[in-house]
């Protein structure tokens, strides 16, 4: 009978009065591939820093026994953990710019490491170094291995963590949301790879993701956590497809999928405001970044509307322009070229004094609740800035006006005086949108609103944009790289590639007979739940490639 190559029996990980993991236990086997799923805080992280020691000299108390590749990692001294990581077991993590040592080139890191748990010269470890970065796809590896992390991009960072991983040729790999912050393309890209170099080398794989449809792309079996312990295990095609427990069910049912047309909006009490003239209309806006030869060009010629009580979806990669256009609707940067009209005003050219009688009506909801929300200030008074901007005065009609939206965003009014820190990132994002319905807005810019969400919390608060849209006749324009998201929420939907919009229509239309070969790339690259489309799909992206 052969060892598995992971062996966990009741583990139970503790951070003070926490439990993060409660009595926990599954095998994989030798080239297996797990998924481990569930929602911010079900344990899955934590789990996987146990399988390479990595709690040790954290504070956190950790029981049951962990077995990695023939190691008992519990009773494991320093040096057989160092044997452990890298030579044996890899990581690789969700944030390649924090994993990855700024100061030194890329393959000098990756030769590093390879040094360390061989005896090789350095001139062989610097080749190594090459190798795998070619083998993960880094186009020219001889010459960007004397590159900086800061000169790789979001993917190509990611790939050079997996070839560091690969470096010493280990028979696992633990990869802790590896693709949460790529773009759909990318992500495929790297799903793809691990994909690959598991049926190459042999290896074995463990996937922690909070995305579905990542593990139903690239694994074998899926372990379900929520709260610590495992709810549900099996092949992932039955998991996926008749899910036994309703945790797992309910999980699925959260997913967006960009293969399902949208679920008709019931109409709100000001539906007859809607579908008339456009509240938001931008003609050939550019925007440019430096100067001469330096100049760069975020947005080239873009123009669409926004009508009022309708939501009109923006996608695209990094890098196509959608963050800049979205903050220039809300004139939160001034136009280069072209025009803006809200209302029927010519608003793109406004000097900031004749611009603020309609600044309230023009707000913003961005990607990172922390970096918007103000850590040192209670939350209460983050969201009661909008009403003293706007000349309010009294500060009791202003905390109740606060209390009020608190508790019409599902948050408790009680917790006016609590900081940031002290909620999740769901939570956060509900204090970002309280805060920008505060103004009375008619128009809202939700620049990647969920991306940073797990699936149940993501459904929370597009349910709840929503309802909001529907109550207050709110215009929305709804920026993100998540195509499956955008049809869930949109009316109609542009894409953007290179600061252009490449095609835009009804929502339906467009993903149902997409026109622009861009479009067609974007479509193919989202993950299906389905695991055996999923590999028609894989073989197809190969095919593609290849031609």
């Amino acid at each position: 009978m052969t060892t598995p190559l992971i062996r966990v029996e009741d583990l139970t990980v503790d951070f003070g009065t926490v439990r993060a993991v409660d009595g926990l236990s599954f095998t994989l086997e030798a080239g297996g591939a797990l998924g481990v799923v569930g929602e911010s805080g079900s344990g899955k992280s934590a789990t996987a820093y146990a399988l390479l020691g990595l709690h040790r000299g954290t504070g956190a108390r950790v029981t049951g026994s962990v077995h990695v590749a023939g190691t008992d990692v519990g009773s494991a001294d320093e040096s057989g953990l160092r044997a452990l990581r890298g030579a044996k077991a890899a990581m690789v993590f969700q944030d390649p710019l924090s994993s990855l040592d700024p100061y030194y080139t890329v393959g000098d890191q990756i030769a590093e490491v390879y040094r360390v748990h061989t005896s090789a010269s350095r001139r062989a470890a610097r080749a190594r170094a090459v190798e795998v970065l070619d083998r993960v796809g880094i186009p020219d590896a001889a010459r960007r291995a004397g590159f900086r992390p800061h000169e790789f991009s979001g993917g190509m960072r990611q790939r050079a963590l997996i070839a560091m991983a690969l470096a010493c040729e280990p028979q696992l790999i633990v990869a802790d949301e590896p693709t949460t912050a790529l773009d759909v393309t990318v992500q495929a890209q790297i799903l793809d790879l691990l994909h690959d170099l598991r049926h190459e080398t042999g290896m074995g794989l463990l996937l922690v993701t909070h995305d579905v449809g990542v593990a139903a792309e690239s694994v074998d079996d899926v372990l379900v956590m929520q709260d610590g312990r495992a709810v549900e295990r099996g092949p992932v095609a039955e998991v996926l497809g008749a899910p036994r427990q309703p945790y797992t069910r309910e999980l699925l049912a959260s997913v967006p999928r960009a293969d399902v047309k949208r679920v008709p909006r019931i109409p709100g009490p000001r539906a007859a405001e809607a579908g008339g003239e456009p509240l938001l209309e931008a003609v050939g806006l550019r925007r440019e970044f430096g100067r001469g030869a330096r100049r760069v060009t975020a947005v080239d010629g873009v123009s669409l509307t926004v009508r009022r009580g309708e939501t009109l979806g923006i996608v695209g990669e990094s890098g196509s322009g959608k963050t800049t256009l979205g903050r220039m609707l809300v004139r939160l940067l001034d136009p280069t070229a072209g025009r803006l009209r809200y209302g029927g005003t010519e608003i793109g050219s406004l000097s900031e004094k004749a611009l603020r009688p309609h600044r309230r009506e023009l707000q913003m909801v961005f990607q990172d609740p922390v970096a918007s929300l103000n850590p040192r200030r209670s939350i209460g008074e983050s969201v009661a800035d909008p009403l003293r901007a706007a000349g309010g005065s009294d500060e009791t009609r202003i905390r109740d006006r606060v209390r009020e939206l608190l508790e019409r965003v599902g948050l408790d009014a009680d917790r006016y005086e609590r900081y940031p820190h002290e909620f999740s990132g769901g939570q956060r994002q509900r204090i970002g949108i309280a805060r920008a319905l505060a103004a009375e807005p008619k128009l809202i810019v939700c620049d990647e609103p969920v991306s940073a969400l797990d699936v149940t919390t993501q459904a929370q608060v597009i349910a709840l944009l929503a309802e909001l849209q529907r109550e207050l006749g709110i215009g929305l324009v709804f920026i993100a790289h998540d195509l499956a998201v955008v049809r869930q929420v949109s009316d109609r939907v542009a894409v953007m590639r290179a600061g252009r919009i490449v095609e835009q229509g009804e929502v339906d239309e467009v993903y149902g007979s997409p026109q622009d070969p861009y479009t067609k790339q974007l479509l193919a690259a989202v993950p299906a739940l389905d695991p055996a489309r999923a590999a028609v799909r894989r073989a197809a992206r190969k095919e593609l490639a290849a031609a």
